[in-house]
């Protein structure tokens, strides 16, 4: 199982100069399964790109999103195998009682925030509750769970044969909590994400910002890193960063969290800033991810 990093950013683009090596744009991660089918985690702006780099012949994707947030939706719209007639695409995402999947994107993609229209779409388009349960697509099975954001929000979790790979991209498991004395069944997130080969996982916010962020939904370094470990993921990206953080201080964090991990007595290669355009192969636990890009 392959997984491409199309957009790293999160909250909102922020393409110049000062952002160009780890990227601008929001989330959006491309995984390849065995079979060679393609699903996308989530539709950033990043999701342009990948449009972009996809065949014109007919095509069936699925887009998993973890929740309605405007960083985590807005290139759908930007998305060309959207207006192909011979695309089949089918976007799962959070149930919420106020109304349907389909309902909420439209708001949307419509007027006065799109010149398009969610029913002017050519493509066959589907709209999909995720259950919290697990299903298949192609030879992957995956789980779906909710996880400590604002909104209904989702992580995923692929496994394909061995290899498995968690996406939690939006999380602040340790909201007023110890993560390091919790139970693990007070952990949000950890069913997703133990024992993954691959873990992309949210890492917005330096630890001395993170004090003026508590709740906001989303984690800093050492909070992350500490998920990480005690979930016993192989490998972990930390992803969703700050907008206001640039190439330069990305790359500070990520010596820090290197650090921290070598005081863990863990090694410190199995942490990585993710990186736009970043490839990255998930397999199981007896190999290590292969990093290019």
């Amino acid at each position: 199982m392959k997984a491409k990093l199309w957009g790293t950013r999160g909250s909102i683009p922020s393409p110049g100069p000062e952002t160009i090596r780890y990227g601008g744009n929001t989330s959006c991660v491309g995984v390849t399964l065995s079979d060679g089918s393609l699903l996308a985690l989530d539709a950033g702006t990043g999701i342009r790109n990948l449009g972009l780099a996809l065949p014109t012949e007919p095509t069936r994707l699925h887009i998993l999103l973890t929740h309605l947030h405007l960083d985590h939706i807005q290139g759908l719209v930007f998305f060309a195998p959207a207006f192909r007639p011979q695309t089949e695409i089918v976007i799962w995402g959070p149930a919420s009682p106020e109304a349907s999947l389909r309902d909420r994107i439209a708001r949307y993609i419509s007027a006065p925030l799109s010149p398009v229209e969610i029913r002017e779409l050519p493509c066959n388009v589907r709209f999909m509750d995720a259950p919290q349960v697990e299903w298949d697509i192609g030879p992957a099975r995956i789980r779906a769970a909710s996880v400590a954001h604002r909104g209904p929000t989702l992580g995923y979790r692929i496994d394909d044969g061995e290899d498995s790979l968690a996406y939690i991209p939006d999380h602040e498991p340790a909201l007023g909590a110890d993560l390091d004395a919790l139970e693990e069944d007070w952990i949000s997130g950890f069913a997703l994400a133990r024992d993954a080969s691959l873990l992309i996982h949210d890492g917005q916010y330096a630890d001395d910002e993170y004090p003026n962020h508590l709740g906001w939904g989303h984690s800093s370094i050492s909070h992350a890193l500490s998920f990480a470990r005690r979930t016993g993921a192989e490998h972990t990206v930390l992803f969703h960063h700050d907008p206001l953080h640039t190439d330069e201080r990305l790359d500070r964090l990520g010596a820090e969290a290197r650090e921290h991990v070598l005081a863990s007595g863990s090694d410190p290669s199995a942490i990585e800033l993710g990186v736009e355009g970043a490839e990255l192969e998930a397999r199981a636990r007896s190999h290590s991810p292969v990093i290019a890009g």
